[in-house]
């Protein structure tokens, strides 16, 4: 295994190292670094995804990369809204409060 210290490493590798690892090289090394989309419209559709399957939580650390992807607060704020009415209130409503959450860590 990687001697890079992950996300899915710090987050789940010390009780499944496998899933860990398969996160790391499938997911983030393979199917994100597809040349179909760019990273910021992968974003895009992952919180898109997340917020409405209520996924609330692996949506923070997607809202910071989807910034850290050249989305913006004002994009996401639109796409929650816009989710509100094809999703479900309750999932905007939700995620409305993670991605409040979100900003103010960002903005320290």
């Amino acid at each position: 295994m990687s001697e890079k210290s992950t996300t899915a490493q710090k987050a789940f590798g010390d009780v499944a190292p496998a899933l860990a690892q398969v996160t790391d090289n499938v997911l983030f090394d393979n199917i994100w670094k597809r040349p179909g989309l760019k990273p910021r419209d992968r974003s895009l559709v992952t919180i898109t995804s997340l917020i409405s399957l209520y996924r609330t939580n692996e949506l923070p650390y997607h809202l910071k990369l989807a910034m850290e992807n050249g989305v913006t607060r004002d994009e996401i704020i639109e796409v929650i809204t816009h989710l509100a009415f094809y999703s479900g209130w309750p999932t905007a409503s939700t995620a409305l409060g993670i991605a409040r959450k979100v900003f103010e860590e960002t903005s320290k």
